[in-house]
């Protein structure tokens, strides 16, 4: 299994970009800019690129679903935080696959969508288990 640590690299990257986004966007402005402090990144930039649309879609999407009512339940919350975030990483494997060329890189693209899917549904059968 030399992808896991890769797919938890992946998942934990993209709960950092997402935690430095949650800042940029507490912080309205920055100082030094005077403007929306981005940090560098064109999130909201659009794109006449297909790839880069549709990863912005995918990233939009992936977080207005973590946002989520939470319970006080750590568990709970972080199951039900984490399928959203699990279905981010199988929409940008799929944006890969549509549009990505590296014979390495799609079939990363193609393990991540096989590992998310089962980790949902395991997710998803803990949540249920639990009258969630």
């Amino acid at each position: 299994m030399k992808q896991r640590p890769l797919l938890l690299a992946m998942c934990t990257l993209s709960l950092a970009l997402a935690s430095g986004l949650a800042q940029a966007q507490s912080k309205p402005t920055d100082p030094a800019m005077g403007t929306m402090a981005t940090h560098g990144h064109a999130a909201g930039k659009p794109s006449s690129n297909a790839a880069v649309q549709a990863y912005q879609q995918a990233n939009a999407k992936m977080h207005g679903a973590m946002a989520i009512d939470y319970t006080g339940d750590a568990d709970v919350d972080f199951m039900r935080a984490m399928i959203p975030h699990h279905q981010g990483a199988i929409d940008m494997a799929r944006v890969e696959l549509a549009h990505g060329k590296d014979p390495e890189v799609r079939k990363l693209a193609e393990s991540v969508i096989a590992a998310q899917e089962a980790e949902i549904a395991s997710m998803r059968k803990w949540l249920a288990a639990r009258g969630h």
